[in-house]
This record gives C-alpha cells, structure tokens and sequence, in this order.
C-alpha cells in the first residue's frame, strides 16, 4: 500500500480575492454543493426554455484529462457544453473564461468561480508563466477544460480564426482534445442579450485529436490551432 502523503492545496495562503482569479484555485465542500445545484438548474432552464440536440457522446473521454473545444458565439455555449457531460466528469471540469469579464467585478467572480468552476484567462496579460501552470494542473490533478479558441464570442455568428493558447496547452502532450461545433447558441442568446430565446441548439462532439508529436513552440501552437479549426468548421459544414 502507498504511503498516504498530506499535499497542500495549491491556493492556500492566497487571499479570497487573489484566489478567485487564481489558476491555482481549488474548490472546497461549499463550491461542490453550490456547482451541483447550480448545474441541476442549468438542466432544468435548458429543457424549459431550448431544443438540445447533441451527437457524438461516444467521443467523450472517460476521464480525466482532456479538452472540450468549440465555436463561441454565446454566453448559453459553456452551459450546453457542460450538460453534455455525465455527472461524473463535470466536477472535473474547468472552464477558461475571459478574466477581463468574468473576474473583475467580486460578486460576478464569485459567481464564475464557485458556481461555474471557471479560471480565468487574461487576454491582455496572459503570458507563458500562467500557461505552463494551467498546463501543468491539466496533466497531474488531472482536470478537464472547457475552452473557446477564437478568445471571444462572435458578434455576427460567423467562427473566427483561433488563436494559439490551444496549442500551447496541449502541444507535446498526450491530453486529448474533442472538438465540439454548437449551433443555434446565437440565435438563442447573442451578445447583449439578458435572457435566453427558445431556439434549436445543436452539438456536434467530434473525435478527439491528439498532439503529442506537435512541438511545443510556436510553429506548433499555430499547427494544433489551425487543426482544431479545421475540425470544427468541418463538423459545422451541412452534410457532416
């Protein structure tokens, strides 16, 4: 029998502020209880107010680690993202979100860290250092991302070029990657609505990819971008 080791939690020392907007940031009992009825929630609007249709559950991981990519083009995307997921994985799973929009007002960071389970990604300094950590947590805890890489929601519903975070994540690594292509999620509930519209939602979940004979430089940020959104685009096209 392995020796049982105390591990500190990685966030411990870190004012509640700092730890919000921390990668580091782990969840306790209350964040759990708060997730779980915050996602039977979700369900239940999503079924009361959309038409989901989702294929390709067949693609999803049976665990730990891994990465769900899609188009963005709606604040309803991370949710029909999440439900997608059997309960198992869900507390595992961490979505990156904007931290200029989600982690700056303190009750909105609350909201998007112990009810979301969200990270933060900052897009005006977000440098290789908090990278290789969330790199890092993504292969030893080990978690799952939920991550949008054109790095912002779409403002007419068309995809946008996806930028290299992606790559530099998961370049060289053995972490598989499921592409995912929603639609609908736009009509549903576009930038700058309040409220969701009942509207069709469909997700396509892909096969996933891998990339660890991709070199983790920037040549190779820009080949796992480019492939991911070319499989996205694909699943999106009509006779997919």
């Amino acid at each position: 029998m392995d020796e049982w080791k105390y591990q500190p939690a990685r966030d411990l020392g870190l004012h509640e502020s700092e730890r919000l907007k921390s990668v580091q940031r782990e969840s306790g009992l209350g964040g759990l209880i708060a997730r779980s009825l915050w996602w039977w929630w979700v369900r239940w609007i999503l079924r009361l107010t959309e038409r989901i249709e989702i294929s390709g559950h067949e693609h999803l991981p049976d665990s730990a680690p891994f990465v769900m990519v899609a188009n963005h083009s709606s604040h309803l995307d991370v949710m029909v993202l999440a439900t997608a997921l059997p309960p198992r994985l869900r507390n595992r799973v961490l979505p990156l979100a904007a931290g200029d929009t989600f982690f700056e007002t303190p009750a909105v960071a609350v909201f998007a860290a112990e009810m979301m389970n969200a990270l933060p990604m900052w897009r005006k300094h977000f440098g290789h250092h908090a990278i290789e950590k969330l790199r890092k947590r993504l292969i030893e805890e080990p978690c799952a991302y939920l991550l949008f890489p054109e790095g912002t929601r779409s403002r007419d519903g068309r995809m946008a070029t996806f930028k290299h975070g992606i790559g530099m994540i998961v370049a060289g690594t053995s972490v598989p990657v499921v592409p995912c292509y929603l639609s609908g999620t736009f009509q549903a509930m576009p930038p700058g609505a309040k409220w969701p519209r009942r509207r069709r939602i469909g997700l396509k979940i892909g096969s996933a990819q891998l990339f660890e004979d991709v070199t983790n430089d920037r040549t190779g940020w820009k080949s796992v971008a480019e492939r991911l959104e070319d499989a996205i685009r694909k699943l999106g096209a009509p006779d997919s």
